[in-house]
């Protein structure tokens, strides 16, 4: 199966064809709809373009969990990049075999899946370069849950492409690290509670999620601490945060962050590449934003490879 799915992941044939559609429910200002063709599929993406843009500036995608929607989680980086004038763009997963919409990142019961997901991602990125003026060296990635997985895929595949990403409660299925061999470094950071039943800490070698056997998160993580041949690390526990005004009553989790530092540039003159793990102790299956700021924390982290 995994071998059906590479093969479908190096292939390039593409044909992009985009339109700009409104409509179809509420967004927020200055956010368009659009429908791009890719390989006989139309593909859809949300995409925003703040009136601050400059030329060659940086574009950040963001991808949406399994089963989800384009901006259903991360939707305040939309008010950063309007601060800090950067465009952004929500790319929708396509449908699988059970009617959900995903990315194709190699789950078993993705298997015969033809969806090329990775290419879909990177193609309509340079589609945005080219369109709107946008850096081809400062677009980064990001994605929660089966958009992790598919930043730790564009890490092992095309490291070279994105200039950081940041899964959150994202996996290393097995068979990436078994299969890919990796071409570091990558900066990367991880946003992961300890208590996430759905992507679990520990790893599940057993596939008893469904999803595939995976690795734990801090082996995954460390992995490209490694590859960036990083030579320290420094915990520190982030003051805890207050609770959000629309629950008084929630208690914020704990979070510690693990910084892996000294490594090697990813590209030459660049910063130090760094890798870092956000614990968020007892945390569940989520963005985490009531116990930390997580996206103004990526974009904190991508502003420090801005080249």
């Amino acid at each position: 199966m995994m071998k059906t799915v590479l093969k479908a992941l190096v292939s390039c044939a593409v044909l992009f064809c985009s339109v700009s559609v409104r409509g179809a429910g509420s967004l927020p200002d200055g956010v368009t709809r659009n429908e791009i063709r890719h390989k006989g599929m139309t593909r859809e993406y949300l995409l925003y373009l703040p009136d601050n843009l400059k030329e060659n500036a940086p574009l950040v995608l963001v991808l949406h969990g399994y089963g989800g929607r384009a901006m259903i989680e991360g939707q305040k980086l939309y008010g950063i990049a309007k601060r800090e004038g950067f465009a952004l763009c929500y790319p929708q997963g396509a449908v699988d075999g059970r009617g959900k919409t995903c990315w194709n990142v190699g789950y078993p019961f993705q298997e015969g899946l033809k969806t090329d997901d990775v290419d879909f991602i990177l193609k309509l990125a340079r589609h945005l370069q080219k369109t709107y003026g946008l850096s081809r060296e400062n677009t980064f990635l990001t994605g929660i849950s089966n958009g992790g997985e598919m930043c730790y895929l564009m890490a092992y595949l095309h490291p070279d492409f994105f200039g950081a990403v940041a899964p959150i409660a994202g996996l290393t299925m097995e068979w990436m690290r078994k299969e890919l061999d990796s071409k570091g470094p990558v900066p990367l950071m991880e946003v992961h509670g300890t208590n996430d039943t759905t992507s679990e800490w520990e790893g599940d070698p057993e596939n008893k999620g469904s999803w595939g056997a995976y690795i734990s998160v801090p082996l995954a993580v460390g992995k490209w601490a490694c590859e960036a041949r990083c030579s320290y690390e420094v915990t520190e526990e982030l003051p805890l945060k207050a609770a959000p005004a629309s629950e008084p009553d929630y208690v914020p989790h704990k979070v510690i962050l693990h910084r892996y530092s000294g490594g090697v540039p990813a590209w030459e003159g660049g910063p130090d590449t760094e890798v870092l793990l956000y614990e968020v102790i007892d945390g569940k299956h989520s963005w985490a934003e009531k116990d930390l700021d997580t996206c103004e924390e990526i974009w904190k982290f991508f502003s420090r490879y801005l080249r």
